[in-house]
């Protein structure tokens, strides 16, 4: 896609979404690593529900480095694959207080090597928490991405580093969170609404 009409693009759903931005609550950076972790294959809303009663009972690393992984679970067990989740995220505290002094690093691939962290939430923990410019793909990103046309990926890491050459450095951030808030709120998976669709005359699947 030629350069000006991805700004055309990115302006557009800027307009849309001025407010787009991370969805899950949290107060520090170790809470936005937790949330994110928790967050694989289960909506941020459902997150959003569990995460007060577990950061009230595991307020920092050390806490929930020593939590038994069966009481984690009563506090996530609304949400998919808690059991698993639980298990990561006490690895995870244990990994934080053991390596890295009880706080998040700022580095990918020391992230990526915490327990239950992959790309995504290592992207987003360093564009949200460190204010650093990342693009996360998660399912709406992939799916609006290669939608309307941004890039053309059979697959996260493809579409992540065709992003990365697509958009500008400095709407990495920004464009994440508005193809996300684009993907929950118009174009859906199954019935995308193009007729409301901001950017629907620039869209591939059904622009001009």
């Amino acid at each position: 896609m030629r350069k000006d009409k991805v700004i055309k693009i990115l302006d557009a759903l800027r307009i849309e979404y001025p407010d787009a931005e991370c969805a899950l609550n949290h107060k520090n950076v170790y809470q936005l690593l937790i949330a994110v972790a928790l967050s694989a294959q289960t909506t941020d809303k459902s997150v959003n529900l569990v995460t007060p009663e577990l950061f009230k009972k595991y307020p920092k690393p050390k806490d929930l480095a020593s939590a038994d992984p069966g009481e984690v679970e009563g506090y996530i067990k609304r949400i998919g694959m808690y059991k698993t989740k639980s298990k990561n995220i006490v690895a995870l505290a244990k990994r934080l207080v053991d390596d890295f002094g009880g706080k998040v690093p700022q580095d990918y691939d020391a992230l990526v090597s915490l327990p239950g962290v992959g790309r995504k939430t290592a992207n987003v923990v360093l564009s949200v928490g460190f204010g650093e410019q990342h693009i996360a793909v998660d399912t709406h990103v992939f799916r609006v991405a290669n939608r309307i046309g941004l890039v053309e990926a059979k697959d996260v890491l493809k579409t992540e580093e065709g992003l990365m050459k697509t958009i500008p450095q400095d709407r990495w951030s920004e464009s994440h969170h508005s193809l996300i808030f684009h993907g929950r709120n118009c174009c859906h998976a199954r019935k995308p609404n193009c007729e409301a669709c901001c950017i629907n005359k620039l869209c591939k699947k059904v622009g001009v």
